[in-house]
């Protein structure tokens, strides 16, 4: 397999910040053009994060480590709160901690995966990164969070989805290895989504059909008059559509499949295929989605038979083989054949 470079991944779409960019209220413009300028110095640099801490203890329990970066964006900042540290005056700093734990515990008990590369690694963290910084990413080592405007986005640490959202962005790089273009770079993205979805429903304890399937409930600020999310995967497209950040883009079927230059072939809006395609097998399943479909797409990323350039028909076929192997011929293979049928991806 081609070993492909670490992906920049922000949660937040370039295509939002672009539009917020172009906003006649400067305190709109001037906080998205920041932050598309610092995400494009971010991307193109090499990974700046810290080192990774020296091994603290077993590798089935997690090895979290927080840093304030201080309103600056030299990573990592100063340590706040290390692994078994009682928690800080400091909120942010409290939820990520509590975020990285939430998604060790997905991937360690549910599929008996130890942190996000399988082998204990340590999960670190940034918090406060910039002034008025609207997004969260991983860059290769670390996550970073911004707090900010405190007008269209909040502090990105509130939604324990995006946590998991970016850490398994992580996952994808050390398991399948997503190339982040096109197709596969959708599937990457969708994955992240995916994972970051079970998270927050294994942390609540919610069945597929008690989830809301939104990505980033809560993070949108007063300014936004119509949204609910940065995306949804029960209703791809229906996320938001505001006069200030537009509408959301993505498609839910192949039919609207949408070809662009933009965002690396437009990573974050055709992701909404796949995303549909697992809310569909979950729902069909029911009971709780990190179990029969969280597995399905587990045991994808992990098993190695993806190519690094899979393309939707590759990834849809890889989760029927999987749905086969661990369940046979029952209902979860034709719960996947007809979740797929129902975005308009081939997937026999």
């Amino acid at each position: 397999m081609t070993q492909h470079p670490p992906a920049f991944c922000t949660i937040v779409p370039p295509h939002i910040l672009e539009r917020l960019a172009e906003s006649d209220d400067p305190a709109i413009s001037e906080a998205a053009r920041r932050t598309l300028l610092v995400d494009t110095a971010q991307r193109t640099a090499r990974a700046q994060g810290p080192a990774a801490p020296a091994d603290a203890g077993p590798a089935d329990r997690p090895k979290r480590t927080v840093y304030d970066a201080g309103h600056r964006t030299e990573l990592p900042g100063a340590q706040v709160r290390g692994e078994g540290d009682a928690a800080v005056r400091d909120a942010t700093v409290n939820r990520a901690y509590a975020g990285l734990g939430a998604t060790f515990d997905l991937f360690a008990k549910a599929y008996g995966h130890r942190s996000i590369d399988g082998a204990g690694m340590p999960l670190l963290a940034s918090v406060h990164f910039d002034e008025k910084y609207d997004n969260a990413f991983w860059n290769g080592e670390q996550m970073v969070f911004g707090d900010g405007d405190g007008e269209l986005f909040l502090d990105f640490t509130l939604p324990v989805d995006v946590i998991g959202h970016e850490l398994a962005h992580g996952f994808t790089q050390h398991t399948a290895d997503l190339a982040y273009y096109g197709q596969s770079g959708a599937l990457n993205e969708s994955v992240s989504d995916v994972f970051g979805s079970l998270v927050k429903q294994y942390a609540l304890g919610q069945t597929a059909a008690q989830a809301d399937w939104l990505i980033g409930a809560g993070l949108l600020g007063p300014a936004v008059d119509n949204g609910v999310a940065l995306r949804s995967m029960k209703e791809p497209g229906t996320a938001y559509d505001d006069d200030v950040l537009g509408k959301d883009p993505q498609p839910a079927t192949m039919a609207d499949y949408v070809r662009t230059s933009s965002d690396n072939g437009g990573v974050h809006i055709n992701s909404g295929i796949p995303n549909h395609a697992f809310y569909l097998l979950a729902t069909e399943l029911g009971g709780n989605a990190w179990e029969r479909a969280g597995q399905i797409w587990y045991d994808v990323m992990t098993g190695g038979a993806l190519t690094g350039e899979a393309r939707f028909s590759e990834f849809a076929r890889a989760t029927v083989a999987a749905a086969r192997a661990r369940y046979g011929d029952g209902e979860e293979i034709q719960a996947v054949l007809k979740a797929w049928t129902a975005v308009g991806v081939p997937a026999e």
